[in-house]
């Protein structure tokens, strides 16, 4: 064991790549999305460094092509989550008593592998599994995740550094012990770099983890974890679980060694773990700590000196990008008065743009193509696109989509002459949505709202 007072690496923030035409980078990530759409992976549950095949497939596909296959993982059962904590609590004696430069070295050393040989890999599943683009993917999938290792390592050996001060004759020194117990991580599927370190930052700490990726994001999980496993994180530490139903977690939350809860996701499963939890708590062994980021809302606040070209740009990527499905997605803009008039144009301009594109891909995805290839609206009564929500069944007449930028309708007088049966009505916010009290901010402001509103 050795005496020496190390310290980790300065993080900086990893860059951002361009992929610009002709670049290595987009040779790199062409080439890795080509593999990905060519192959099936099969992903199995990972217990005590053990691959398990439940036999329970579910298939992986692209968002944004559902026909189109891209893997199969192994869902887990009720005694595969069960093993799975028995594994953890046999893996935290050593991974607790190790030193945390240790611990610190395996995620950094993951950081160098994303960094290089991984990264294309990991963001060409982050875009073919849940539907980003080249430029999303770099910076959730790539970037940010090199990030999250890099600076808590960082973190971590500024929190052990951090001790108290002593009075005369009397030395005061505070240790950080991992918990007596085990983390349950639940990832969500809207970001990769999050599903990798809800489970991690806790391993760092010296504790264990058993993690349960969202369905949509099995695939860039399973690359996150054979990151890990490359960069030499010891069996048992984490152990992957995918596709556990809902209803078996309680298996998980209800086991006497639940120490924590680390969590992104939707406020009604938050609250319904916290519950279950609660009514638990003469059960367990310790008092598990529960932390959880749940659905919020974002502002744009803009100063009368802000650009209102990158301003007008920034209202329509941060409502609508990735359909807002993300937590930073605004959902309010306080706009000083001075800049409004000269941002209204350039926006609705942004805005109309993106209706287009929205038809246009509706179009591809439900319209049927003549004998030259050219995309014709599907005829009355056709049932292509069936399988899409909504599609078909007249008791849904409307599908709900994020920020109320589309929505779906299907019934009769909501389509006009030569509109696609199966097309979305697109709302406009200057026509479409209820004129509501703006709130204002000082004598120089106004608010616009692209928070979504309710359609009949």
């Amino acid at each position: 064991m050795h005496d020496a007072i190390v310290s980790v690496p300065v993080p900086v923030n990893e860059p951002v790549l361009t992929y610009a035409v002709g670049s290595a980078e987009r040779t790199r990530l062409k080439a890795a999305l080509a593999t990905l759409e060519q192959e099936v992976v099969e992903i199995p549950c990972v217990v005590g460094g053990e691959r398990i095949h439940t036999g329970e497939l579910r298939d992986v596909t692209m968002p944004h092509a559902h026909r189109h296959v891209i893997a199969r993982y192994h869902a887990a059962t009720e005694d595969v989550a069960r093993r799975a904590i028995k594994a953890s609590m046999v893996a935290r004696r050593e991974w607790a008593a190790m030193r945390w430069e240790a611990r610190a070295a395996v995620l950094l050393k993951a950081a160098d592998l994303l960094a290089g040989p991984w990264r294309a890999r990991l963001n060409a599943a982050t875009m073919h599994g849940q539907s980003k683009t080249a430029h999303q993917a770099e910076i959730d999938a790539a970037c940010e995740l090199i990030d999250f290792w890099r600076f808590n390592a960082a973190f971590a050996q500024d929190l052990y550094r951090m001790q108290p001060h002593s009075s005369p004759g009397v030395w005061n020194m505070t240790e950080l012990r991992a918990l007596e117990g085990f983390v349950f991580a639940m990832t969500p599927f809207n970001f990769t770099a999050i599903a990798g370190n809800l489970p991690t930052a806790p391993a760092l700490m010296g504790n264990v983890c058993v993690w349960k990726p969202a369905e949509t994001q099995v695939l860039a999980a399973w690359r996150i974890y054979q990151i890990l496993e490359e960069a030499g994180l010891p069996p048992g530490v984490i152990n992957f679980i995918p596709g556990l139903p809902h209803h078996l977690t309680n298996v998980v939350l209800d086991d006497p060694q639940l120490a924590g809860v680390h969590f992104t996701g939707s406020t009604d499963v938050f609250r319904m773990m916290w519950k279950r939890i609660a009514g638990n708590l003469e059960t367990y062994k310790t008092y598990p700590r529960l932390v959880g980021e749940t659905g919020g809302k974002d502002f744009i606040l803009a100063h009368a000196s802000a650009d209102p070209q990158a301003l007008a740009t920034a209202i329509i990527r941060g409502g609508f990008e990735y359909q807002g499905q993300k937590c930073s997605a605004a959902s309010r803009v306080y706009v000083a008065r001075s800049v409004w008039d000269r941002i209204r144009p350039q926006a609705r301009r942004h805005h109309r743009l993106a209706q287009d594109g929205q038809r246009q891909r509706l179009l591809e995805l439900h319209g049927r193509r003549d004998q030259a290839g050219r995309v014709r609206a599907p005829r009355a009564g056709d049932r292509r696109g069936a399988h899409h929500p909504g599609h078909g069944d007249p008791r849904r007449r409307r599908h709900r989509c994020p920020r109320g930028l589309v929505r779906a309708a299907h019934a009769a007088h909501h389509r006009r002459p030569g509109r696609p049966p199966h097309a979305r009505r697109v709302l406009r916010p200057d026509r479409d949505l209820p004129r509501l009290p703006r709130p204002r901010v000082g004598r120089d402001a106004r608010v616009a709202s692209t928070a979504p509103a309710r359609t009949r």
